[in-house]
């Protein structure tokens, strides 16, 4: 028998983790939508603080080493509670990040530890992941920053963009930057392998924070690597370059974990616009009559029924595809189907929300039409709504990336 309720251990983790978006994140989610490139310390110090005490789940803290258990299902509920409070506060929230899952995904256990420790003590610290460039987007194989060994070290030339907590993670104390880049420009994929860069490398050096449409509290910025000279130890995994391209796969590795978390954040944004519609029609005294057949429901009613169902089938998907890694299952597909179902999800559901409420939901009065556009990076960044249904396809038909791309 399938069950669908959520274990008491999650759900009171939930409930805690609600109460602090409610309480800590929503009311200054709007001054730093507005004031983009300032930093909220106060709001950084208190969840550095509360990921040194709870639960090392909630906040992304813990050793890497301790047993799967329901690790990834707990992230992703928090996650989207954390998002339901704001999104681009949660992204920007001290943690390991995207660059602690590629050290998970691509590292030894003895990296792990050594990487990811540093993340239980000290001060408030970020890390990222850098694997996008100015001339290569969604094809992450066509890497063209190098890393050459010199001696005992790795030095590393090469541009990245879109770097999600990249200001954060290269220039505060202990924090890191994974980058994605190749030692065999002839081998293809097999040559591209990840390296960690600590915060403060001389050669690393952010150039630019991107101003943007959404997750405004966040910041995404453009980093350079400049003669960039690292341990040979700060390379994840194996230098061999072998017929099996297991750098790239480590950071395919690193997808499978991230985008079921990018769905949660989406379904969290969605949530938010789907409650702040039902408590302005129950204000406006609009009922929403569930169990009444289509034809004699509203238009305003079917409309909310199809985004309810939208965002709960994400959350589906999410919820199973976090399971499966949990269990140690290979959750390729999974992970793509609710990625790309979420992205759309939101995208649709705030669009439809502001469109339902009119001029309330187009005023900077209220949050909503701030989730709008917060919605619209979760159908890019993660792999793009195409990238993810392109995946799906060569998963179901059992074709290739040569044979269908």
């Amino acid at each position: 028998m399938i069950d669908f309720e959520m274990p008491p251990d999650i759900e009171s983790t939930r409930q805690m983790i609600h109460m602090v978006a409610e309480t800590v994140m929503r009311p200054i989610a709007r001054e730093f939508d507005e004031r983009e490139h300032e930093k909220p310390w106060d709001y950084y110090n208190l969840m550095w603080a509360a990921s040194q005490t709870s639960n090392p789940v909630t906040f992304g803290g813990g050793k890497p080493s301790a047993p799967q258990s329901a690790r990834h299902l707990t992230s992703v509920v928090t996650v989207e509670e954390l998002s339901w409070g704001d999104a681009g506060l949660y992204i920007s929230t001290p943690s390991p990040g995207l660059g602690g899952t590629a050290v998970l995904a691509a590292g030894t256990p003895e990296q792990r530890e050594r990487f990811l420790s540093r993340f239980r003590e000290g001060s408030p610290k970020w890390a990222a992941m850098a694997i996008t460039e100015p001339g290569c987007g969604s094809d992450s194989a066509a890497i063209t920053t190098t890393a050459v060994r010199d001696g005992d070290q790795w030095v590393l030339n090469g541009t990245k963009i879109f770097v999600t907590s990249g200001l954060m993670a290269a220039e505060k104390s202990d924090g890191f930057v994974v980058v994605w880049a190749t030692v065999d420009k002839s081998a293809g994929r097999a040559g591209i392998k990840a390296f960690v860069v600590n915060s403060g490398t001389p050669g690393m050096s952010v150039t630019k924070v991107e101003k943007k449409l959404g997750i405004r509290a966040s910041d995404t910025a453009m980093i350079v690597f400049e003669d960039c000279r690292i341990p040979l130890d700060n390379l994840l995994g194996s230098p061999e370059v072998k017929a099996a391209p297991e750098g790239f796969k480590g950071a395919m590795a690193t997808f499978d974990a991230s985008r079921p978390t990018v769905a949660a954040s989406a379904i969290g944004i969605g949530r938010a616009a789907l409650d702040f519609v039902r408590e302005s029609f129950d204000k406006a005294g609009i009922k929403i009559r569930y169990g009444v057949p289509p034809s004699k429901l509203t238009a305003a009613e079917r409309d909310f029924m199809d985004m309810e169902a939208n965002l709960q089938a994400a959350r589906l998907l999410t919820w199973r595809a976090s399971w499966m890694m949990d269990q140690g299952m290979r959750n390729n597909l999974e992970a793509s189907m609710a990625k790309a179902k979420a992205g759309l999800a939101v995208t649709q559901v705030t669009q439809k929300a502001v469109e339902l409420l009119g001029p309330l939901g187009y005023s900077r009065k209220h949050l909503l039409e701030k989730w709008m556009r917060d919605a619209k990076i979760n159908d890019i960044f993660e792999g793009t709504q195409q990238i993810n249904l392109l995946i799906i396809a060569r998963r179901i038909l059992g074709y290739s990336s040569k044979e269908l791309n």
